[in-house]
């Protein structure tokens, strides 16, 4: 056994035979008296700490602080009853798979995607998914996936003619929210997967957002806007901490969203999420993180088109327990195809069906 005193590691010597009970019992009298000097030394140390701060500076600096989550953790989210899952089992009862689709998907909120190019249509969507859930009183998720050259036009290809459509559709999205409550996505991928881009574009787009965020902020005042900053296995937090500073988040966003559409393990993707707002030094600003589909983790070589073997993830709450971080969402809607196992946003119920077990 090592004894501690005063800052040294002793070993306690063996008694000598020689020794008289008398002198043991000094020995143990002066040992006590050492104990207590070594307390009142160590409760004064504290003291001082306390009301007068450290002696010395810390060898490290202290990280950055960060906020607590927005939402209080009773929130709930708004559970779409047109989701594609909850169409599927009302169009296919007596299916076998239809039982466990509509009890651990279809039930549960996920996000609504907005990828409607005609800005009548995206307005008149938003308000009513806005009120429909605010009746209800829930919070409902919105993504707005409409970006001009969407995808670098592959798998997911689409979006808005130009930048100028895209200005006036995300003004359409704005008026749609009103004065609603709301969690926006802002646009998926749009920030991580620019490299198809020519410089000119990649401004363009940096621009897009910004001014997205910017409408948002004016005519939605109480809508949350996160923008989409990828996945820990995509961009380095640096980069995309200044990708999204010349989107303009310091300005018009509330925080980030991670792991959209991905399978990354949770703790990866909160890691990654809070290192990105540390490079951006806005403690301010929250982290959401895509739960969906990643009970399993991702795969070996991280395949990202509806590869097999995964699972559902944790069911969306805002009750995180993590500082920083604000919920956790479903934001892809499971059993919607990637690309692969259907066309992009197809409902596959068998690929849904595989998720839940």
């Amino acid at each position: 056994m090592i004894t501690k005193l005063c800052g040294r590691d002793r070993r306690p010597r063996p008694p000598a035979r020689a020794r008289t009970s008398r002198w043991a019992g000094r020995g143990i009298a002066q040992l006590i008296v050492m104990v207590l000097v070594v307390e009142v030394v160590m409760a004064a140390t504290t003291v001082q700490a306390l009301f007068v701060g450290p002696v010395r500076p810390p060898a490290t600096k202290p990280s950055l602080p960060v906020a607590k989550p927005f939402f209080p953790a009773t929130t709930h989210f708004y559970v779409d009853p047109h989701n594609p899952a909850a169409t599927w089992v009302r169009d296919h009862p007596h299916d076998r798979r239809a039982t466990a689709i509509a009890r651990r998907i279809a039930a549960e909120p996920q996000a609504a995607w907005l990828t409607e190019t005609n800005e009548s249509l995206i307005e008149e969507r938003a308000r009513d998914l806005v009120r429909t859930a605010a009746a209800q009183r829930r919070l409902p998720v919105l993504v707005p996936y409409t970006i001009p050259q969407r995808d670098c036009q592959q798998l997911s290809s689409g979006g808005a003619g130009d930048t100028a459509a895209y200005r006036r559709w995300s003004e359409a999205l704005a008026r749609g929210i009103g004065d609603g409550r709301a969690i926006v996505i802002l646009e998926p991928d749009a920030l991580a997967h620019m490299s198809c881009l020519k410089r000119r574009q990649q401004a363009d787009r940096f621009a897009a957002l910004a001014y997205a965020a910017r409408a948002l902020q004016r005519g939605a005042p109480r809508a949350r806007v996160y923008y989409d900053a990828g996945n820990s296995g995509w961009q380095p937090a640096r980069t995309m901490a200044e990708r999204l500073r010349r989107a303009g988040i310091e300005r018009y966003g509330d925080g980030i969203a991670v792991n959209v559409s991905n399978f990354n393990a949770t703790a990866d993707e909160v890691r990654y999420g809070l290192s990105v707002i540390r490079e951006l030094r806005r403690p301010r600003l929250g982290v959401v993180v895509d739960t969906s589909r990643n009970g399993a983790g991702p795969t070996r070589k991280h395949s990202f088109c509806d590869p097999p073997g995964r699972k559902l993830g944790r069911a969306p709450t805002a009750a995180t327990g993590i500082p920083g971080v604000d919920a956790f969402l479903w934001v892809k809607q499971p059993g919607q195809a990637d690309g692969c196992a259907a066309g992009a946003g197809m409902f596959v119920p068998g690929y849904a069906y595989r998720l839940t077990r």
